[in-house]
C-alpha cells in the first residue's frame, strides 16, 4: 500500500463502505489516516488495483494482537473489498498476498473476528485455510443489538 493521497482516500472510502453495510465490524466510522496508519503494520498492507482504471478495489492489513513478545507471530487482519469489485477474486488475491507476506516475515498465526451473518467473508477465509476456533457470544453491540462474532485463525503450516 502506497501512502499516497489517492490510495489513502480509496482505502478509507472502501473501509467506510464496508462499515456502512453493517456486516464488517462493530465500528461505524472509519478512522482517519493517522489512526489507521498507527494501528496497522506497514510491511503487511496491500491494495488491489484495477489494471485498466488504476482504481483501488480493496485492501488488506494486519495489526498486532499484543505488545508482548511471545505473541509477535500472531496478528489480526482486516480485508475489505469495494462493492463494485466483489465476486471478482479481489479478496482471494489480497489474502494470498497477505499470507505470503506474513509467512515470509515469520508470523505464524493470522486471526480474524467475523460476524456469523457475513457469509462472503466466512467463505473467503475458509478458502484461504482459516478455521473457526470459537464463538464470542454477545461480545458487543452494533446499532444497539448484541452481536456474536466467530473467531477464525490460520496457522501457517510452514512455520514450526
Amino acid at each position: 500500500m502506497k501512502d499516497d493521497e489517492a490510495d489513502i482516500s480509496a482505502v478509507l472510502s472502501i473501509y467506510q463502505e464496508g462499515l456502512d453495510g453493517g456486516l464488517a465490524s462493530f465500528e461505524t466510522q472509519a478512522p482517519d489516516w493517522e489512526r489507521f496508519d498507527a494501528a496497522h503494520l506497514p510491511a503487511h498492507r496491500f491494495v488491489a488495483v484495477d489494471v485498466v482504471s488504476d482504481a483501488v478495489l480493496g485492501w488488506v492489513a494486519v495489526a498486532p494482537i499484543s505488545a508482548r513478545a511471545v505473541y509477535a507471530g500472531v496478528v489480526e487482519h482486516s480485508v475489505y473489498v469495494g462493492a463494485a469489485a466483489r465476486g471478482r477474486g479481489v479478496g482471494k488475491a489480497l489474502m494470498a498476498a497477505l499470507i505470503e507476506s506474513v509467512t515470509a516475515a515469520g508470523i505464524w498465526t493470522l486471526q480474524a473476528a467475523v460476524f456469523p451473518e457475513n457469509t462472503s467473508s466466512l467463505a473467503l477465509h475458509r478458502a484461504a485455510g482459516f478455521r473457526v476456533v470459537g464463538v464470542r457470544e454477545r461480545i458487543a453491540r452494533r446499532d444497539g443489538v448484541w452481536r456474536d462474532v466467530l473467531l477464525l485463525e490460520r496457522r501457517s503450516p510452514e512455520i514450526d
